[in-house]
């Protein structure tokens, strides 16, 4: 092949240095005769075939990355190290076309190239935020980079000195298992990369935290040796070590507590819940992360309340509440129904809910929420209840288009009932009848209602009931289905126990806006149908076929 065109074409074919030149894909295009005597290698056996395959493998990378200073392949099947400073020539549109550059064996080198390269390696060193080392068996450190007395203290010279001082200045509880990776490495049968983090006491007595990055190198014939990067991670443990001990504080405080705690990626629907979620629902023996968040959460939550809970943290989603809280029936591992409270608050990011996170409560264990004598929720869980069947009922009959159909799924009705006769009970028969009397009187109420509807005890001989999505006339025929079931008679131990209830119903209207709107009408109502022989008085009477009290 001929030489490349160059005004000093025959002035190349002179030089004693090896005039090397390739394309863009490393084949070599020209060299000029000095190559034969520099490596041996023919000339003529070496064009057209890729520069690459003379670099050592080692070298390779860093070669082509731009480092001029690399073992070459000689002819007599030695590595030699070699300078070849390349430079590429580029077309128009920069694409690199060629590169030529003169090769220099590196024992011709001048002192004042070596001192070159060493005074730019030093300065690459410079630049780097740690300790570059290397050891060997015995020996210890061979290489340390001068970082090492700006991050321990410790002169260059100090450490070297003494072939066993990294082992002497490991922290005590740290070097069994330090010890036990470097004599692997120093064992090793081949070449690998490792890492290991450690304490080190420096100069000044501080221990210093260090991630050390390193690889043990193998090669036949001479021992083992690793090279490696300390860096200070000082600032990043105790970092770690703090949010440790403040997840161990926030753990025990959810554990005393006693609810289960989640957390909702919203971006993927990756749901986490505590060991104590799981035990709530009765789901113990399942995976803590649920890809499908919304999904796995339908699936527990009865579904008749899914619409509630899903409005209830939707406000909050909308900006409407600083925070949602709800309660619902939910389906446990066992097939039963459980009370629980959700809550949570969201993390917004540019205006949009990210992640969400809270806690989930077993309602039987919150006396406040919960009734645990006849085991039906108490009077918050009624009042949130009833707030949110208020408040969905004004916003749809408030819109002008709002289809009366759909209005008409908003209605409900409120009935407060108080039994009859329960304090002779109590007085003839002792409170432990009248308790079997109230926990018998809970059953017959929820067997009277629909799945969506809503049962609690409110205190005493009291109940109430929340019939949701219901007309006027229905809510009525269901409250007398209560007062006829109630009056059958109560077998209590040896004892049959006549009783009956007196209910207040108020259905759902406009003019009234708050929960104690509705709870003063059903008050007033029940007091007015005591004497009545229906056992039920309406508030208001319009539709009803009832007087309205007076």
């Amino acid at each position: 092949m001929s030489a490349p065109s160059t005004p000093s074409g025959t002035l190349l074919q002179l030089l004693p240095e090896a005039v090397v030149q390739a394309d863009a894909r490393w084949e070599i295009t020209y060299l000029n005769p000095a190559w034969h005597r520099v490596t041996g290698h023919p000339v003529e056996a070496v064009i057209g075939r890729s520069l690459l395959g003379f670099v050592h493998p080692d070298d390779v990378g860093t070669f082509r990355a731009g480092m001029p200073v690399f073992r070459l392949r000689f002819a007599d099947g030695e590595y030699r190290w070699v300078r070849l400073q390349l430079h590429p020539e580029s077309d128009a549109a920069g694409r690199v076309i060629s590169r030529q550059g003169v090769l220099i064996e590196i024992t011709e080198v001048t002192e004042q190239i070596l001192v070159e390269v060493r005074q730019r390696f030093l300065r690459l060193l410079e630049t780097i935020d740690g300790v570059v080392w290397e050891a060997e068996r015995g020996i210890g450190n061979t290489f340390l980079s001068p970082q090492v007395e700006r991050l321990f203290g410790y002169s260059v010279e100090e450490w070297r000195s003494d072939p066993g001082f990294w082992r002497t200045h490991v922290h005590p509880d740290d070097l069994a298992e330090a010890l036990a990776i470097d004599d692997a490495a120093y064992n090793a049968t081949h070449s690998y990369a490792y890492e290991m983090s450690y304490r080190l006491t420096a100069k000044s007595g501080k221990v210093v935290w260090v991630r050390d990055l390193c690889r043990a190198v193998v090669e036949p014939g001479r021992p083992n040796r690793m090279i490696g990067l300390m860096i200070d991670v000082t600032r990043q443990k105790n970092t770690e070590l703090e949010l440790l001990r403040s997840d161990n504080r926030y753990a025990l405080a959810t554990r005393g507590s006693n609810d289960g705690i989640w957390d909702w990626d919203l971006r993927t629907d990756a749901l986490h819940v505590s060991e104590r979620f799981h035990e709530i629902l009765g789901l113990e023996d399942t995976p803590h992360v649920h890809d499908g968040g919304w999904r796995f959460l339908q699936q527990r939550i009865d579904p008749d309340d899914r619409g509630r809970v899903q409005a209830a943290y939707g406000r909050h989603l909308a900006g409407e509440r600083p925070n949602f809280s709800v309660d619902f029936r939910a389906f446990h591992g066992s097939g039963r129904l459980v009370w629980v409270n959700w809550r949570g608050v969201a993390q917004f990011e540019d205006g949009v809910a990210v992640r969400m996170a809270g806690s989930l409560s077993d309602l039987a264990e919150r006396g406040s929420s919960y009734d645990g004598l006849t085991n039906l929720p108490g009077r918050p869980l009624f009042r949130e209840r009833l707030a949110h069947a208020i408040e969905a009922y004004r916003d749809e009959a408030a819109r002008a288009d709002a289809p009366p159909t759909l209005v008409g799924t908003m209605m409900f009705a409120v009935l407060l009932l108080d039994l009859n006769r329960f304090k002779a009970v109590n007085d003839t028969l002792g409170h432990h009848a009248g308790d079997q009397l109230l926990q018998q009187v809970a059953r017959r109420l929820e067997a009277c209602v629909r799945t969506g509807d809503l049962v609690a005890r409110m205190s005493g001989d009291e109940f109430n009931v929340l019939l949701e999505a219901i007309e006027p006339a229905e809510a009525l025929e269901r409250a007398r289905q209560i007062v006829a079931a109630l009056e059958v008679p109560y077998d209590i131990g040896e004892h049959t126990v006549a009783s009956g209830a007196s209910i207040g119903l108020v259905t759902s209207t406009p003019g009234m806006i708050s929960v104690d709107d509705y709870l003063r009408a059903a008050d007033a109502a029940m007091y007015a149908a005591k004497s009545r022989t229906s056992g039920v008085c309406v508030f208001p009477a319009e539709g009803s076929g009832e007087t309205q009290p007076g």
